[in-house]
């Protein structure tokens, strides 16, 4: 119940974001493969962000 107003740190946020590109890739690699590996590529970023964040705490 007190976790109800917790503010996500940045870094959650982030895996939020890897998490939820690296289904939408999942899901467009059995439609098309580009705008999956796009979605690949984009989620790589976010996780190199991540370790960047997680490397300055």
């Amino acid at each position: 119940m007190f976790g109800l107003f917790k503010k996500k740190t940045e870094v959650e946020k982030l895996q939020s974001k890897y998490e939820a590109l690296l289904k939408e890739a999942f899901e467009l690699s059995k439609i098309n493969r580009s705008k999956s590996d796009q979605k690949t590529f984009e989620a790589d970023e976010v996780y190199k962000q991540i370790e960047i964040l997680s490397q300055k705490q």
